[in-house]
């Protein structure tokens, strides 16, 4: 095997589930989850060479992933996905057992919140470390404190409507 090809296998192997998550929190969709990832990891095979370490390659491949699904958001057609997603969201529930149902229902809540708030609480979700969180989305570690804070707050209105009704 190729040493490009080792070093891919090994980011991919070691990246891949979060960067779904990540696609997945943003459309709500897992067809369209994979076909992120899928978008995600060409560019990152394409760019390799390119990378020059002055981030973690985790961070690197974090931003691909956003800029990939930022890019996809706007050639959709948000209105009508809106509603696609919520009842491909609401038929999946039912195949669920109570703990799924509850995963559904975050991730439900999450895709309701605006994409900056998405991606962030995507990271933390996947447990990144704060500094990287703060590198990925360009802000300070404080201002990320406090803005987490507010994301759970509406995280936990949006859950607690959802979940009443």
């Amino acid at each position: 095997m190729e040493q490009k090809d080792k070093l891919f296998k090994q980011i991919f192997d070691s990246n891949s589930k979060k960067i779904f998550h990540l696609c997945y929190g943003y459309t709500g969709d897992t067809d369209a989850a994979n076909d992120l990832l899928q978008e995600t990891f060409l560019k990152v095979w394409q760019n390799l060479d390119k990378f020059r370490n002055k981030s973690l390659i985790s961070t690197w491949i974090y931003r691909i992933a956003v800029n990939t699904c930022l890019t996809y958001l706007r050639s959709e057609k948000r209105q009508a996905k809106d509603e696609l997603t919520d009842n491909i969201i609401e038929n999946k529930v039912e195949e669920f057992s109570e703990k799924n149902e509850q995963v559904a229902l975050l991730y439900k809540c999450i895709s309701k919140l605006e994409e900056n708030d998405r991606l962030i609480i995507t990271m933390v979700l996947d447990e990144l470390p704060y500094h990287e969180i703060a590198d990925i989305s360009g802000i300070s570690e404080g201002n990320l404190r406090v803005k987490i804070h507010r994301i759970k707050q509406k995280l936990t209105e949006l859950y607690s409507q959802y979940a009443s009704v």
